[in-house]
Order: C-alpha cells, then sequence, then structure tokens
C-alpha cells in the first residue's frame, strides 16, 4: 500500500520522507515492528511510542508518525500529526480497505445494557438469517470464531482488523458496544455507524485515567450521534437531551413516555420455581406482546432498544417475539440451576447504579430474602465501594461481602471499605474475603424461596491479583457449592 492512500483523510505534515512510499505493515506496538512498515506513536496514559523511535528506525520502520517533535535519520519518513490516536484510527480502515463500509455497523453506548442489548439484536437478526458480527465486553465473534474480549472496544487497529475478517466471513452486519472510553479515545473514528444506540447514563468509569469527572464522561459518549446516521435515544433517561447536544443524525425515540416513538406498557413480572421473566407489550410505530425469560424493568429497556433497531431491517413481530423469548447473556442476570427451592444468578453489576437497578428489580418479585454476594475491584474508585455497599444494605435482606479482582490492592482493605457503606444501611451482613468460601456459604445459608446474586464478575472467568489473572468462574464455584453442601432444601 502506498502511504499517501493511508493518509487519505487525514490532516498531517510530511516533516521529513516521501508520501509515495509503498508500505507493508500497519504497527502501534513497537515489540512488532518490522522492516518497512508504518510505526504510529501513541501516547498512552503509561507508555509513550514516541520514547521508541529510535529503536523502532533502527528494527527499520519506514514511516513514523508522531504528535511530538522527535530526530531520526533522513532515510525515515516522518509524518506528523495533531492527534495519533485519531491517524491510527483512519490509518487503519484505510489500510483494511474501509470495511465498515461493507457492513451495516450498529453502535451501542450507554452505562449499563450494553452487553445484552448486542446479544438480543444479535438473536433477533440471525433468526432473519442474516450474519451478525459482534465485539463486546465479552468477547468478539466473527462467524464461528469466539475472542475473549481485552476491552469493551478494540483499539482502532483490531476493530478494523476484525471488520474486515467479518467480511471475509460474509458477515451482513456488526452490533458493538461502543463504550465511553473507546469514543474519547478515537477507537472508533474513521467511519460512519449506521445506528448508534443510547441506553442510559449513570456515574461510572470516573477518576483514575478513565475520565476526569461526570461532565467528561457525559461529552464521550455524545460523540456517538455526531457518528451515526441515526440515532435510537432512551428518551425516558434524565440525560437523553445532552447526550443529543450537537447530534447530527436522524432521532428516533423509546421508552415508557407516551411521547416515544416506540413505548413499553402494561409490564408483568413471570415467576415459578427457579425462574424469574417479564413481559409487556409495545406500542407506538411497533405493536407486540414480548416476553423473556430474564427478569426486570431494564431489561424492558434492552429489548426494546433491540425492536427499535430491528424494525429498520423489517424483521416481523414473531421473530422478535421469538428471539427475546430464548435470550441468555453470560453474567447478565444468568440463572445458575442448583434447586427449584431458591434462585441463584449471576450479574456483572459492579457499580452503585447497576447494583440498585438489578436488587430493586429483584426485590419486585418479593423473594423470601434477597441476598447479595459481592466485592469490589482493586485500584479503582474507592467511593464505588462506599456506594455500593450501602445500596446493598438499603436493598438487600443478607450482604456477603468478599473479594472481586483486588488487583494491588489487599483484600481486606477494599472489603473495609464496603463495609463502611454497608454500615450505613439496615441489611444484616457477613464478611467472607475468599470468594470460593463466600458462595460456599450462599448456597449453605439458602433458604427456601431465596433470590442469591453473586455479583460483580459476571461473564469473567479469573479473578485478578497482584497482575496475575487466576482461573475462577462464578459458574464453577457455584455447582462446586452445590455437589458439596449439606442444606436439605438442594
Amino acid at each position: 500500500m502506498i502511504l499517501k492512500e493511508m493518509l487519505e483523510q487525514l490532516e498531517y505534515t510530511c516533516v521529513q520522507g516521501d508520501i509515495n512510499l509503498p508500505v507493508k505493515e500497519l504497527v502501534y506496538d513497537s515489540r512488532k515492528v518490522a522492516e518497512g512498515c508504518v510505526f504510529v506513536c501513541i501516547s498512552g496514559a503509561v507508555y509513550d511510542g514516541h520514547a521508541y523511535v529510535k529503536e523502532v528506525s533502527e528494527k527499520g520502520a519506514a514511516v513514523i508518525i508522531v504528535e511530538k517533535e522527535v530526530e531520526l535519520p533522513p532515510q525515515v519518513t516522518v509524518i506528523r500529526v495533531k492527534d495519533t490516536r485519531l491517524a491510527l484510527a483512519y490509518m487503519s480502515a484505510a489500510y483494511f480497505g474501509h470495511p465498515a463500509r461493507k457492513l451495516t455497523t450498529i453502535g451501542i453506548t450507554g452505562t449499563k445494557g450494553k452487553t445484552t442489548t448486542t446479544y438480543m439484536i444479535k438473536s433477533i437478526l440471525e433468526n432473519t438469517g442474516k450474519k451478525v458480527g459482534l465485539i463486546g465486553t465479552i468477547e468478539t465473534i466473527i462467524g464461528t470464531t469466539v475472542i475473549p474480549a481485552n476491552n469493551t472496544t478494540p483499539e482502532s487497529y483490531t476493530l478494523q482488523e476484525s471488520f474486515a475478517r467479518m467480511v471475509e466471513e460474509g458477515c451482513d452486519c456488526v452490533v458493538m458496544e461502543v463504550s465511553s472510553q473507546g469514543l474519547k479515545l478515537n477507537r472508533v473514528a474513521g467511519f460512519m455507524f449506521d445506528y448508534g444506540i443510547f441506553t442510559n447514563l449513570g456515574e461510572d468509569h470516573i477518576g483514575g485515567a478513565e475520565h476526569t469527572d461526570f461532565e467528561d464522561y457525559l461529552t464521550s459518549k455524545s460523540k456517538l450521534f455526531r457518528q451515526c446516521k441515526l440515532g435510537l435515544i432512551n428518551m425516558d433517561d434524565a440525560h437523553a437531551e445532552q447526550i443529543l447536544l450537537g447530534h447530527t443524525c436522524q432521532v428516533e425515540t423509546f421508552g415508557f413516555n407516551e411521547k416515544a416513538d416506540i413505548r413499553a406498557t402494561e409490564v408483568r413480572l413471570l415467576q415459578k420455581p427457579g425462574f424469574l421473566g417479564i413481559a409487556y407489550k409495545v406500542q407506538g410505530l411497533m405493536q407486540l406482546e414480548v416476553e423473556m425469560n430474564i427478569p426486570g424493568k431494564f431489561n424492558v429497556y434492552n429489548s426494546m432498544c433491540a425492536i427499535a433497531l430491528c424494525r429498520h431491517f423489517g424483521v416481523d413481530n414473531e421473530r422478535i417475539i421469538q428471539s427475546l423469548s430464548n435470550v441468555n447473556v453470560k453474567g447478565r442476570v444468568e440463572l445458575v440451576p442448583v434447586s427449584k427451592q431458591f434462585s441463584v444468578m449471576l450479574d456483572y453489576a459492579h457499580n452503585a447504579m447497576s447494583l440498585e437497578s438489578l436488587l430493586s428489580t429483584l426485590k419486585e418479585y418479593n423473594p423470601k430474602r434477597l441476598v447479595c454476594l459481592f466485592g469490589c475491584g482493586g485500584n479503582r474508585s474507592r467511593s464505588r465501594r462506599f456506594e455500593m455497599g450501602e445500596v446493598s444494605s438499603n436493598l438487600a435482606d443478607l450482604t456477603i461481602v468478599t473479594s472481586d479482582n483486588p488487583r494491588f490492592e489487599e483484600p481486606q482493605d477494599i472489603v473495609n471499605d464496603i463495609i463502611v457503606g454497608v454500615k450505613k444501611g439496615p441489611g444484616k451482613f457477613v464478611e467472607i474475603i475468599d470468594r470460593k468460601e463466600a458462595i460456599c456459604y450462599s448456597i449453605d445459608h439458602a433458604e427456601e424461596g431465596d433470590v442469591i446474586v453473586i455479583a460483580g464478575k459476571g461473564h469473567e472467568d479469573y479473578q485478578e491479583i497482584k497482575g496475575v489473572k487466576h482461573p475462577m468462574d462464578d459458574r464453577e464455584l457455584i455447582r462446586d457449592a452445590a455437589a458439596i453442601s449439606t442444606n436439605p432444601i438442594l
């Protein structure tokens, strides 16, 4: 490929060298530099690619893309841009032949609901015979290939590479989660989404290396609606108008609001031994009745996102109803059957907003007791621990405080913070740092009619301690605990 073609959508200055140079590869990791490649210097929170320019030029990089002044041998072409992350996104799109133009692209942003909604959309569209790629928090799915995810929204190069593979596999469309970090760091720049979906907004990912404040978080989310052709917006969310400030897309709305284009009415809870679900009617631009085998008002919103989107694909009502009746998303209110006398479910709820939504929903089913087991991740905002502890104590009858991913913090310190919050509410609590032991305790002490929520890790199958990810899957821990438990109601 000719360098000039790779730069076609960018504003740049050729500091030295030749833009008509043929180049072999596009690289942003200094360890992957090869003879004749283009190397993009990314200025990250931890590493700065500009520190490696001498090393990569000695390895044979023919072109180096920078946003800072550097000194390099005259045989190396140097291109200066304002933002190398943005440059990487546009160059990646060109390098892979603009694959997003050959797919129908669907991007979903919001604080919660992104993962569940992507799987709902995938299920409905595949039920019509379409081949659908998926990119999200849990995994990337390309045909029959499943790749575990490192980030909700991958780096732009990886994203465009995935799009290209989807095109090769014959995919018609791709549905993906678009994180605030993905938008802020230009990982999804370089193409236009056909559809953008907004689920909701709450305080999350604020502090540390993420967002400086809520305004930054909101502004990042809103970028999607200046980068899509049609925006589907949850009209009920308090921040819906702010999300649309400066939007350039057409807009349709969904929600419970009577003014919404697609609205939910007559919501009913579905309940039987070991099963919690929900049903409702859809009115407005569509008319249908929906039943789902997953609980909660928030899943009404998630499914309405999917319905509002799939209307534009001409999906008939029966296919939508059938697809939604069998949706199962790993780690999202995922029922793990161990007994008909009580329910055990996993959920990824890892902040106060998502935990409050989850527990409030489950209380509506009037369990004998609502039991909430959770921990909090280390090296993240401490305020999250206090808030989640207080939410659980206010809503759950029993909180079991345990460890999540302590990372480089001491588990006891994290647990102590959570308990500060727990003590602000009326609920009972126990402290069991070892997560396996905590899950065993929840099963051993379960009572008939209980709903037990194992929260925080959801789809994750590891526990991160001191930089090492140790195998740990809550599903296996639940089943192992049930197998050895002496609880008579099992």
